[in-house]
């Protein structure tokens, strides 16, 4: 190969790799600039997607001057619509975006401890693959648990997703229900409710939510929302200014709970 030529692509590359330093890299810090003080959150590479999303918008300045919309004491502060910059007082906020979603990366290890990093979603109902916001995203406060607190939350959850799971079961099988039970074949009805919850436990074994010892001494110490794990992806965590979700969410606000006075941020990359 000509030495011309040879240099030109090494060039090529090299500043090819520059560009793609700014996404893919792992190890990636940023900081949350705000009035109150300053947080500092390593995101996980575990949730590529969403790191590298965040990176890329953070680089572009997206989320400077947007607000923490909605905070709610002793649950979390939600910001990164990018209508929110400059937005009136009254002007409900959340809908926005810059106009597509992430697939979830929901991941088992990562739970909402305090001061999680997590994205915004829309409800299940219009997002059944319960993909993410591309720019919403919530820093999680919660509360903490004692132990019988966290069981009895657990029970309930559990009870919950076997109940959803026995309602997706059955409806692949509602006509035929209907059909013998119109029929009065009443030992046909009783055989194929026995052979859906058969589905359902063996379903149910699979999906049923444990908490690890890890998450158990998290929240049961430093707090968080365990009702959230599994629900939406947590993709970062704080490393620096814990505090400060404490003082975001203690704020006067709206009954919208947006911030009676506005919080502005500012994210900067730090590594």
């Amino acid at each position: 190969m000509n030495k011309f030529l040879l240099i030109g692509f090494l060039s090529l590359f090299i500043v090819s790799c520059r560009n793609l330093g700014e996404t893919g890299k792992e190890g990636r810090v940023v900081e949350i600039q705000t009035d109150f003080g300053n947080m500092i959150f390593k995101l996980y590479d575990e949730t590529p997607l969403h790191r590298d999303n965040f990176i890329k918008l953070a680089h572009d300045g997206f989320y400077d001057g947007t607000l923490f919309h909605r905070v709610i004491d002793g649950f979390m502060a939600q910001g990164g619509d990018p209508e929110s910059k400059n937005a009136e007082p009254s002007k409900r906020l959340g809908n926005g975006g810059p106009g597509y979603r992430i697939n979830s990366e929901i991941i088992p290890n990562l739970y909402h401890k305090k001061g999680v990093l997590a994205a915004a979603r829309e409800s299940d109902e219009r997002n059944p693959m319960k993909k993410s916001s591309g720019s919403q995203f919530y820093i999680a406060q919660g509360k903490v648990y004692n132990i019988d607190q966290l069981k009895n939350q657990l029970k309930t959850r559990n009870q919950e997703l076997k109940a959803k799971i026995f309602e997706k079961i059955r409806e692949k099988y509602i006509d035929r229900l209907s059909s013998l039970q119109n029929n009065g074949m009443t030992e046909e009805f009783d055989a194929l409710i026995n052979k859906i919850n058969v589905k359902v436990d063996s379903a149910y074994k699979v999906e049923k939510i444990i908490y690890t010892p890890e998450q158990i001494d998290a929240y049961t110490s430093l707090g968080g929302i365990p009702n959230l794990d599994g629900e939406y992806t947590v993709f970062g965590e704080i490393i620096k200014g814990l505090d400060v979700i404490d003082k975001l969410t203690a704020v006067e606000k709206d009954e919208y709970d947006r911030p009676v006075s506005d919080i502005k941020m500012k994210v900067k990359i730090l590594k």
